[in-house]
This record gives structure tokens, C-alpha cells and sequence, in this order.
């Protein structure tokens, strides 16, 4: 099959209806993997993996901020690209999933900052410190609160929906910062990554290495995160597209009466 041709096949999404009737077949199985997959890997890191020598039992907090912050950025980036895919195809699934991925990058967002200023207190000394990645993650929440702000001061979907893809492209850049602030400024007190990096769970890279006792529960947990996260999506988007639909004919009935 020619790469077109997959193309072409990938795009029959962007019809709502073969959107919904996908989607309304996947996603019981999506939530059933999702319960597994995100229950096993937090009782797995908070039961079952002992203290660290230095951390204390603060350690465990890894298997919610680490996901939830992945999330927080990785949640941008798909909006971007569906924010691409609307400005250059406009198709309105694509800017309905990309409003319905919003809140849920909002709240991981969220999560994650609450989070690193829980642990940040006893290992940091204090609840906050104007970090490059921590500032960045910041600004991108309030830039995950104007996004939603938008879509929802501006009465016409599409025009609300390009205003947001605009809005989204200039975010990207904060979310790049989020997640690689600690690359591009050596000061900080956030640490750079120490799991998702090549050889950090194999052994073969010891630098900033989370021992393995912590790591297979914490992928097992972002795995689960990750599949929470499509499964939100595919069902707001749903709903979305439900609910524009029941606006479409409100708005007939109007005209017609």
C-alpha cells in the first residue's frame, strides 16, 4: 500500500459519522486497558517499590508527575498538529479534537505543577522557584486557560476555530520550553530527564538514572496516563461533534420558523 493511498485512508477519519462509529467501537476497549494499565501502575509504584534512600517515600510522587507532565506538553503538540490539519484541510474534526484536548492538557498541566511544588517542598526547600521549565510550564497553563477562553468568547465555530489554531502555534513554543528548559539553560533546579532517555532503563547510561525498581512501574503508569488521555479525547471529541450537530439543527429550526 503506497503512502498516499494510507493518507487517503487516514483522512476518511475526518468524516464525523466514520469518526463516531470508529471511536464508539474502540472505546470500551480503550477504557478497559486504560483501567489496567493506569490502576496496575500506581498501585505497582505506591505499594509496591520501597523507599528511596534519600527521597523518602516523596519518591513515589513520580508516578503522577512525571506522566501528567509528559502529557501536559505531548497534549500541546497534538493540538498543534490538529491545529495544522484544520488551518490546511479544514476538516472540523480535527478542530474539534482539538478543542476537546484542551481541558485534559489543562488539567495534566495542572497536576503536574501542583505536584512538583508537593515534592519540590522537602526536597528543594521551598514550594516554588522561578525555574526556566518550571516558569514555562506555568506560562503554558495560562496558555491552555486562553485557549479555552477563546473557543469560548467567539460565537462562530470556525472563525473560533482558527483564532485557536493561531493561538496554539504561538503556544507550541512554550510547550517546546516545558519540556526541554533544562536543556537550553544550565540554571534551575529542575533536573533533566531520567527515565525516557536512551540506555536510563536498559542500565547502559548511568547519568541521572532512575533505578529500574522505579522505572517499570513508572512506564507501566505512563502507559496508563497516556491511554487515559485518548480515551478522553476520543469521547469529548464525540461529544463535541454531537454537540455541534444539535447546534446546526436548533440553529434550521430557526431559519425555518
Amino acid at each position: 500500500m503506497s503512502i498516499s493511498t494510507r493518507l487517503n485512508a487516514l483522512w476518511e477519519y475526518a468524516n464525523p459519522r466514520k469518526f463516531l462509529a470508529t471511536t464508539e467501537r474502540v472505546l470500551p476497549v480503550l477504557w478497559l486497558l486504560t483501567a489496567v494499565t493506569l490502576i496496575g501502575g500506581l498501585v505497582w509504584g505506591f505499594f509496591f517499590t520501597p523507599d528511596d534512600y534519600r527521597q523518602g517515600s516523596t519518591v513515589k510522587i513520580i508516578y503522577i508527575h512525571v506522566p501528567s507532565a509528559f502529557l501536559a506538553t505531548s497534549a500541546w503538540f497534538m493540538m498543534l498538529i490538529t491545529s495544522l490539519v484544520w488551518l490546511i484541510r479544514r476538516h472540523h474534526v480535527s478542530a474539534l479534537a482539538s478543542r476537546a484536548a484542551a481541558p485534559i492538557g489543562a488539567v495534566m498541566t495542572l497536576i503536574a505543577l501542583v505536584t512538583g511544588a508537593i515534592w519540590g517542598q522537602p526536597m528543594w526547600g521551598t514550594w516554588w522557584e522561578w525555574d526556566p521549565r518550571l516558569t514555562s510550564f506555568l506560562v503554558l497553563f495560562l496558555f491552555y486557560l486562553g485557549y479555552m477562553a477563546l473557543w469560548e468568547a467567539i460565537e462562530d465555530p470556525d472563525t473560533a476555530a482558527d483564532l485557536t489554531s493561531v493561538l496554539c502555534l504561538v503556544g507550541s513554543v512554550f510547550a517546546v520550553l516545558s519540556r526541554y528548559a533544562v536543556y537550553f539553560w544550565n540554571q534551575g533546579l529542575h533536573q533533566g530527564a531520567s527515565v525516557l532517555r536512551a540506555g536510563a532503563v536498559a542500565g547502559t547510561d548511568t547519568t541521572e538514572k532512575v533505578s529500574n525498581v522505579y522505572a517499570y512501574p513508572l512506564l507501566f503508569s505512563m502507559a496508563g496516563f497516556f491511554l487515559l488521555f485518548v480515551a478522553l479525547v476520543f469521547y469529548r471529541t464525540g461529544t463535541e461533534i454531537r454537540a455541534r450537530r444539535i447546534k446546526a439543527l436548533l440553529a434550521r429550526e430557526r431559519v425555518n420558523g
